[in-house]
């Protein structure tokens, strides 16, 4: 059953009026009864359209610095008043109570004026009240009631009434009424988590207005939505839409970029870097990252915490790629680029980014600090008789940094400062490092006089003989475990230098 209803009478309370004067006009012109206060029922006699003050309707005026003004019986019974019960219509009737057919309201900018930086009184009163009251009260009557709680709305609401003579239909309504209880739960979600900031309740509220369905997910069998403001992250500037499993390695590779100062350049592939190198000129750290692994690159996501110029993008140009990630390009890289429809480039804006994560587990959801930490030089502690050497310690930071964003088990080999190989998501660390000997070898590289960084600790002295024997000549390691000793011993007897951080880098 459609169960149409017309609209006889409107309120209409709101913070912002852009694109609120059509529907307006078109109400009045519909013989609609307009009720509104403050600023909105100005707008409307702006308009030269015939409003009755909520203050009139009331026989009360705004108090309290406008925080009291549409909170009585005769706004809210006239919107909760049910139009097939006896008993609400006699009631409705003895206080002379008009039945409010349509609400149109917004709620004060509260997440707007927390992100501006407002003072702790002005987010207060951002607070809305009567303006979440009215909508929760239209959209439970919906039955009976038109709530329009966005101006997204608008358009559509007006489209309805032209075509249907001022009228709505119950399913119409249900859905405007969906609409605003998203409205309503996110807003009250950004309050919730603003106060929890201090001495935390330990619960899970998350509320993600924008979203765009993806092509797929992991697989093509797979359906898969971004929540998220991309646009802010990113300004596209050539390339198809994103992939989820191009979003899951931009993700890796924007956390991976941001460990480093000096120009560098990586590549990713499934969500571990295949090559990085830090150089003088981006078109340099371009190069030697490549050398890395060029088989792997194939179809890889690139990222530069530097400008990307010509010279740089005719370099890059040579490779097939998904998606490429730079702070800023010349406009003829961009040009260059833009020749192939489907390469995603992105410009990344300068946007903060969570420092908490958390994905869907079992029948839950688990949270939890993002990895900040990072172990630099200052944070290291030589616990063998042989000391690293200067660049031993910078290649030790360099590939501490890798570590950190690498699956485990991992090991990262590096020599002057360029990732030479990694073993990765290994289930032993031997055959992590293992594997990344024979990938150098694989690409030319030589381990000698490299320095390896670890993950986790060694539970057995092996690895310390395994890479002391192919030429590794500094390890760095969390340490921790109750055999620290044993690979100490091994190193000392191999001649090579070891420290620990005291900080373990898992990446499940």
């Amino acid at each position: 059953m459609s169960q149409p209803i017309k609209i006889k009478n409107a309120l209409i309370s709101v913070y912002y009026k852009d694109g609120l004067a059509p529907l307006v006009k078109l109400l009045a012109d519909q013989g609609v009864q307009l009720f509104s206060t403050g600023g909105t029922e100005q707008f409307i006699k702006d308009l030269n359209l015939p409003v009755t003050a909520v203050e009139d309707l009331t026989g009360y005026p705004s108090i309290l610095g406008g925080r009291v003004k549409t909170l009585h019986p005769k706004v809210f019974g006239g919107i909760l008043n049910r139009r097939g019960l006896t008993g609400d219509q006699e009631q409705i009737a003895t206080y002379e109570i008009p039945e409010i057919d349509l609400v149109i309201v917004d709620l004060y900018p509260f997440e707007e004026t927390v992100k501006a930086g407002g003072t702790a009184e002005e987010i207060i009163e951002k607070i809305d009240i009567g303006g979440i009251s009215l909508i929760r009260a239209a959209a439970k009557n919906f039955n009976d009631v038109v709530i329009i709680a966005s101006k997204n709305d608008y358009p559509t609401l007006q489209a309805q009434l032209e075509a249907q003579n001022g009228e709505t239909t119950l399913a119409q309504r249900k859905a405007f009424a969906k609409t605003a209880f998203h409205t309503s739960s996110h807003y009250d979600t950004a309050i919730f988590n603003y106060f929890n900031q201090e001495e935390p309740i330990e619960v899970f509220k998350q509320s993600v207005t924008d979203a765009k369905t993806l092509r797929y997910g992991e697989n093509p069998h797979q359906g898969a939505v971004f929540y998220g403001d991309l646009d802010a992250m990113f300004t596209k500037l050539n390339g198809k839409e994103l992939s989820y499993n191009n979003l899951v390695d931009v993700d890796a590779a924007v956390a991976l970029i941001d460990e480093f100062q000096d120009p560098t350049f990586a590549i990713l592939k499934h969500t571990n870097a295949c090559g990085i190198a830090s150089r003088p000129t981006v078109k340099q750290a371009w190069i030697d990252a490549l050398a890395c692994d060029p088989v792997s690159a194939f179809g890889g996501v690139l990222i530069t915490n530097v400008e990307v110029d010509l010279a740089t993008a005719e370099e890059i140009n040579n490779l097939f790629f998904e998606v490429l990630i730079a702070p800023s390009y010349q406009p003829e890289a961009v040009e260059l680029f833009s020749k192939k429809k489907n390469r995603v480039i992105l410009q990344r804006n300068n946007v903060d980014l969570s420092k908490k994560q958390f994905k869907t587990l079992l029948n839950g959801v688990i949270e939890q600090d993002k990895d900040l930490v990072i172990e630099g030089p200052e944070q290291m502690t030589t616990v063998t008789d042989k000391t690293p050497t200067a660049q031993e310690l910078k290649d030790l930071h360099f590939a501490n940094k890798i570590v950190k964003h690498t699956k485990s088990n991992t090991i990262v080999l590096v020599k002057d400062d360029v990732l030479i190989a990694s073993g990765v998501g290994q289930t032993s660390r031997v055959d992590a490092l293992r594997q990344a000997i024979e990938k150098a070898a694989s690409f030319g590289f030589s381990v000698e006089g490299a320095a390896m960084a670890s993950d986790a600790f060694f539970p057995f002295p092996d690895c310390v003989e395994i890479a002391a024997d192919a030429g590794i000549t500094a390890v760095l390691q969390p340490g921790g475990s109750i055999k620290d000793a044993d690979s100490v011993a091994k190193a000392n007897e191999k001649g090579i230098a070891m420290v620990t951080t005291g900080v373990r880098h898992f990446k499940h």
